[in-house]
């Protein structure tokens, strides 16, 4: 689950739901209202394609939920990622993304290492990254080669990835 801090729901859930088509029930947890201390239950949810479950929640009710100053949930340093099957899917989402209300803040491109991709951020500033796998070039036949050696699964490697990608 991953669950992005918004400043308004209804706003982030029509985003989410109405401009980029990602299925949700609306808003939950609304009988739930909270208080100055406690946190409300108020949150949107998307159950994504692979069983990932995406997680919209007010900023001020993760602070409380968690017990941090508010400051600490307002951006971070973090690109989530969505993969799509065809190069042009890429060219798609940045589109509805775009359309939604998302600042994309340049096209989509090819990389040396098997990528076409661009970003985008929703209207809480979280950034994105819709990733296209190139058949056939760098990572793109398999993406676990960035951190795992050819028949162990999960065991970093020295020498998987190109110079950079992950440094």
């Amino acid at each position: 689950m991953i669950t992005l801090g918004v400043s308004d729901l209804a706003r982030s859930l029509a985003f989410y739901r109405d401009g980029l088509g990602f299925p949700s029930a609306g808003i939950v947890g609304t009988q739930f209202p909270g208080s100055a201390t406690e946190p409300a239950g108020a949150t949107a949810m998307f159950t994504l394609d692979d069983g990932l479950v995406l997680s919209l929640y007010p900023r001020s009710e993760i602070a409380k939920d968690a017990g941090v100053d508010p400051a600490r949930i307002a951006g971070s340093g973090v690109a989530l990622g969505h993969t799509v099957e065809r190069r042009e899917d890429v060219d798609t989402v940045l589109e509805l993304a775009r359309r939604a209300g998302a600042a994309v803040p340049g096209p989509p491109h090819e990389r040396p290492w098997g990528l076409y991709a661009g970003h985008f951020s929703d209207p809480d500033g979280h950034l994105w990254e819709v990733v296209h796998f190139i058949p056939g070039v760098g990572l793109a036949d398999d993406p676990a080669r960035a951190t795992s050696q050819p028949g162990q699964p999960g065991q970093p490697s020295q020498d998987a990835a190109p110079s950079g990608i992950l440094t």
